[in-house]
């Protein structure tokens, strides 16, 4: 996966993903605070955060019908997809199972064109995600799981408690997967989304995954812009970074929870994870001295110790730690709200998700996970 440029400081939560549609930032600005979206693709810009209340009902489009006439353009623009397809050594068999009854789905088309109606603070966003249930739910599945995440993490070296934060943020640990065919999702968008040339070649890849791994495409369900199963991963993104860890015979990272962790472990230790740190802490700035708008933000960094020397120390108001670290820092919501001064790995997280709010909150569920190790 290629880098990523690194959002603001005070950035939103996205609809776009460099691995998947998460589910989580879409519920959270549409109200539902129960779990999980975003996307993967490719992020769109967001202005700094705010509490948005719509004044008004907002003008809600009717909703897409699909003519007569563009089924028939669909039927033959998907004749052209199934050439290509074959071109590249698709067999019949699946292309006849994987696009035999595929159709254009309108509320993917709606989706799409919808715009966001307003932003949350990180304080809100951080509040919903950071439920009591989902720490709880994840202390308990790192339980349940503690022989399997060893194997994970010696392999990969990624520590345990980032990996199930990812899971826990991206569908809420499996719950929350989107009920959209892939098939139907990506045909949808690649014919008639804002991204054709993108999404054609998820396609493409949606109908490697049936071809190699035997995955019916009854069951290949996600989101409504092709991220799939448990971490949410794109097509393309499935051939980089799944695992059939279990070694079952194929890549599941919709039912089987080993390569579901492993898919997750394996992308980040492919991206640049370092082991041998943390993703950062949250902090407490000098009440003077420091002008920390200017000096937030990822394209910045200065060592602990210059932190340190500009005043900044541990939530607790203790020194920062004596270690040979750079450090950036995050203000989510602002040099009014909660700091951060966070490392590498962070920017490894936005790899994952462009968002520093979703980057944030991962880092913070992860120290609450670790912190039941």
């Amino acid at each position: 996966m290629p880098s990523i440029p690194f959002r603001s400081a005070f950035s939103r939560p996205l609809p776009s993903r460099s691995i998947g549609i998460g589910l989580l930032s879409a519920l959270l600005l549409t109200g539902c605070a129960g779990g999980p979206p975003a996307a993967a693709g490719s992020p769109v810009a967001a202005p700094p955060a705010a509490t948005v209340m719509v004044d008004k009902p907002p003008v809600v489009p009717p909703p897409t019908v699909i003519t007569p006439e563009q089924q028939a353009d669909f039927a033959r623009w998907l004749d052209g997809v199934r050439q290509e397809a074959m071109a590249q050594g698709i067999s019949k068999a699946t292309l006849d199972a994987a696009l035999g009854n595929v159709q254009e789905l309108p509320r993917v088309i709606d989706l799409d064109r919808k715009q966001p109606e307003g932003t949350v603070t990180f304080a809100t966003y951080a509040g919903r995600v950071l439920s009591k249930d989902r720490v709880e739910k994840g202390r308990e599945l790192m339980r349940q799981n503690a022989a399997l995440l060893a194997q994970v993490s010696a392999k990969y070296h990624v520590q345990p408690q980032y990996i199930v934060a990812l899971w826990g943020l991206e569908t809420n640990y499996g719950k929350i997967t989107g009920g959209f065919r892939i098939i139907d999702a990506l045909a949808t968008l690649a014919h008639d989304g804002r991204r054709p040339a993108y999404f054609r070649k998820e396609l493409i890849q949606a109908l490697r995954i049936v071809e190699e791994d035997k995955v019916d495409p009854a069951t290949m369900k996600g989101s409504w812009a092709g991220a799939m199963g448990q971490v949410q991963f794109m097509p393309s993104a499935f051939f980089k970074f799944a695992q059939d860890f279990d070694g079952c015979g194929r890549r599941d990272i919709w039912t089987r929870t080993p390569d579901v962790l492993a898919s997750a472990a394996n992308y980040l230790s492919t991206v640049g994870w370092d082991a041998g740190t943390s993703w950062g802490r949250e902090v407490k700035l000098p009440a003077k001295g420091l002008d920390a708008a200017a000096a937030a933000g990822l394209d910045k960094k200065r060592t602990l110790g210059e932190w340190a020397k500009a005043g900044v120390r541990t939530l607790e108001g203790k020194p920062l730690p004596a270690r040979a670290l750079s450090a950036s820092l995050v203000i989510p919501d602002g040099p009014d709200g909660r700091a951060f001064l966070v490392y590498d790995n962070y920017r490894t997280i936005m790899n994952w998700n462009r968002s520093t709010y979703f980057a944030t909150t991962v880092g913070l569920l992860a120290d609450q996970l670790g912190a039941a190790l």
